[in-house]
């Protein structure tokens, strides 16, 4: 029997790296899954990879207050409940210092990394009041606790959602609902590859190697080293586990 028999779960950021990397771990654990994202083309071939009558998609812009509303009603609807969320949907914006920073791209990050988490929460919660709780891990990073140059939106936004990550651990705790995050260090993902080459626009692969000598362990994250941590997050396991940052970083914090 897996760790997350009979469990729903909403997966936010569906169709990316670790999205469908954390799907096939909450499914291989007895979960069922709906993945949202913008993408429905995305979300098609992600549902065919995963292979699985436990998983469905949504297609859905996190930012709209309806739309959030919308994929917690179609989870409900297919599956009978929610009971583990992954807030994980999130954009990187560009690489520029703050005096050629872009407003529009600043606020698109936000609106994506911060609204659209907050809001996905503020629909969720109710759903898992009626289960007698349940778990939301939301997708940090280590931008969530460092800083970086050149990408100030992106770090604005992983820090708040720590921000937001600790206030909601306190009102979910009195109804046995669980809030952390999980903190990646740079993963081998679409993300990455564009961060990359903003950083290094002549040589990407020299950005990525100059990176990765940063990294204790030597490498970026794969995805499935992200989802280990989301699955055991999402299960009973963590049952003692609430307003956590939880790095999953091959050491970066610990510079």
């Amino acid at each position: 029997m897996g760790k997350l028999e009979d469990k729903v779960a909403i997966i936010t950021g569906g169709a990316g790296g670790i999205g469908k990397a954390a799907a096939r771990k909450y499914l291989a654990e007895g979960s069922k899954v709906l993945l949202v994202d913008l993408d429905e083309e995305a979300l098609k071939q992600a549902v065919e990879e995963l292979a699985s009558n436990q998983v469905s998609y949504f297609a859905a812009d996190v930012t709209d207050p309806a739309q959030s509303q919308d994929y917690v009603n179609a989870a409900v609807e297919r599956y009978g409940g929610v009971d583990v969320y992954l807030a994980n949907a999130g954009i990187e914006g560009m690489v520029a210092p703050i005096e050629e920073y872009d407003l529009a791209m600043f606020d698109k990050v936000l609106a994506v990394n911060v609204r659209g988490v907050w809001l996905g929460i503020k629909s969720v919660f109710p759903e898992l009041k009626k289960r007698g709780g349940g778990s939301i891990v939301i997708t940090s990073s280590v931008a969530g606790i460092k800083g970086s140059a050149g990408i100030s939106a992106y770090n604005t936004s992983k820090h708040a959602v720590i921000g937001m990550m600790r206030s909601m651990a306190m009102e979910g705790a009195p109804h046995n609902i669980r809030v952390n995050t999980v903190n990646p260090s740079p993963v081998e993902t679409r993300m990455m590859r564009s961060l990359e080459a903003g950083f290094n626009p002549e040589d990407a692969e020299a950005a990525h190697q100059g990176i990765a000598s940063n990294i204790p362990l030597g490498r970026y994250g794969e995805p499935e080293d992200i989802a280990n941590l989301m699955a055991f997050l999402a299960a009973d396991d963590s049952a003692f586990l609430t307003g956590g940052v939880y790095m999953a970083d091959g050491g970066i914090s610990a510079n």
